[in-house]
């Protein structure tokens, strides 16, 4: 094996563009993704996605009702997408989770570099409940650019997204 090949964890894939499973949603937006790297079960086509993303540095109310929200939504057949960051997207992950839902986080890093570090714990439960998906190489590291990149990935896989509280 080169040096430079990485090896790609059992439980993590790579979807192409070209591939069946592609989210057909996704290949419609402005520049889609060229592979997904993906960790659990990406929806079907069927599936009712709806984002909720907002701020990082959200309120305690913030926080609240966008676990509630997520909560709730999961318990009318939606699955929820967000960016797994800090703040709004976190909590919209634990809330789809606690209502026993769905929910796919999309990263703005490589599903081997888990940012950010306090939401390593989540993963699995995420995983065997949604997906974990991002663009990025596997050990591709967090960068701020990242970011916008990571948001039309979010958008693109929803019918439409809900922002709970923004700066």
């Amino acid at each position: 094996m080169d040096a430079r090949e990485t090896v790609i964890p059992e439980d993590i894939r790579i979807v192409p563009f070209s591939d069946e499973r592609y989210p057909k949603a996704l290949k419609t937006i402005h520049d889609p993704p060229k592979v997904l790297y993906v960790k659990g079960e990406l929806p079907s086509e069927e599936t009712l996605l709806l984002s909720i993303v907002g701020s990082r540095k959200a309120s305690p109310y913030g926080l609240e009702m966008a676990e509630r929200f997520a909560r709730e939504l999961t318990g009318y057949g939606f699955t929820i997408v967000s960016g797994f960051a800090r703040g709004i997207d976190t909590a919209a992950h634990r809330g789809a989770l606690s209502g026993k839902g769905r929910t796919i986080a999309v990263l703005g890093s490589g599903l081997l570099d888990i940012y950010p570090p306090e939401n390593k714990g989540l993963v699995k439960e995420l995983s065997q409940n949604g997906a974990l998906v991002s663009e990025f190489p596997l050990r591709y590291p967090v960068l701020p650019e990242n970011f916008p990149r990571r948001n039309r990935i979010i958008s693109g896989l929803s019918l439409g997204v809900f922002v709970v509280e923004a700066d």
